[in-house]
């Protein structure tokens, strides 16, 4: 069945009028005359049926119709674009998108990166780190990777790997915290808080059933890579994110505060656009990224002393060797 639709020219008038409130602009944007953007408003509207614009003196404000069909129009276009940009040209080079937070991008991603470089090197590989919510095939991306306690929908999400959270902080701050034969006393921290974080010391208190810090004090922190560079400076002790740390606590940078490691509610998720698997080097990325993902899950947890469920008390808990 042929689709109805309005004359499309008229419709990329009517997008950039209502984008920008302005015929004059909206013509000087598409190269053409305003009256042409004027004209072709009025045949759009005679084709609808409907008002679209209420053209009042100085100025031109879009109808209720005319600012709900824009929505449809904005996001068809939008469609298009994206679209178009995830054509792979002929004899050009495939292209990969990929969006997801950025301390997970510099910490975990990009380090692994070069390996998948060097297995499919004439890959384009386009990365961005804001945290808007990614729309499926909207947005345009290939690919997205998100915290979340569940999916959120559909076979296209699919599991990579969850966080243990452990309290880290460099040497020299641990030292000052020690007390004699070699313990420590939390209680005497300054907490590095990250407020951003849906899981931060809360949770890791009420995991491990400790008593006796103060979650009012200490420094915050609006990022997880912030945080964790104000504790290997000595700042205090930030709630550390394995795998997120392993390079520091296997380099010493940052040691452990506790032996306490607790799972985080939450895991990274990986959410695909349906059509990677028509894709080659699409349903080799996915596979590549489950693979490491697959690693990482069963990688040794450097620096960390053990598990379980700590003494309330705070105190007794041995000085790591490092």
């Amino acid at each position: 069945m042929s689709l109805r639709l309005p004359p499309l020219s008229t419709l990329r008038l009517f997008e950039a009028a209502g984008r920008l409130q302005s015929f004059k602009l909206a013509a000087a944007e598409l190269n053409v005359t305003p009256s042409a953007v004027s004209h072709g408003i009025v045949s759009l509207e005679s084709y609808l049926g409907v008002a679209l614009f209420i053209r009042q003196p100085r100025r031109l404000v879009l109808t209720p119709e005319g600012a709900d069909y824009l929505t449809y129009v904005s996001e068809a276009f939008g469609l298009l674009a994206a679209g178009m940009q995830r054509l792979q040209p002929c004899g050009g080079p495939a292209r990969i998108t990929l969006t997801c937070a950025p301390t997970l991008a510099s910490r975990w991603l990009l380090p692994r990166l070069p390996a998948f470089r060097k297995l499919w090197p004439q890959v384009d590989i386009s990365l961005d780190t804001s945290p808007r919510h990614a729309g499926f095939p909207a947005d345009g991306f290939d690919f997205a990777i998100r915290m979340s306690r569940t999916p959120s929908g559909g076979p296209a999400w699919t599991r990579l790997f969850g966080e243990h959270l452990i309290p880290v902080c460099s040497p020299a701050y641990l030292q000052h915290l020690a007390v004699r034969e070699g313990h420590i006393e939390l209680e005497r921290a300054t907490l590095l808080h990250v407020v951003s974080a849906g899981e931060d010391w809360q949770a890791w208190l009420d995991a491990t059933g400790t008593s006796g810090m103060d979650l009012s004090a200490g420094m915050r922190f609006d990022t997880i890579q912030l945080a964790i560079e104000a504790a290997m400076a000595g700042l205090g002790i930030v709630l550390g994110r394995l795998p997120l740390i392993g390079a520091e606590l296997s380099a010493g940078t940052l040691v452990p505060a506790s032996p306490h490691r607790v799972p985080a509610q939450t895991a990274y998720w990986l959410i695909s656009a349906e059509d990677v698997t028509r894709r080659p080097a699409l349903s080799a990325f996915r596979q590549w990224l489950l693979e490491e993902a697959s690693a990482c899950a069963g990688e040794p947890d450097a620096g960390i002393l053990g598990s379980g469920r700590p003494d309330t008390s705070l105190r007794g808990v041995p000085t790591p060797s490092r």
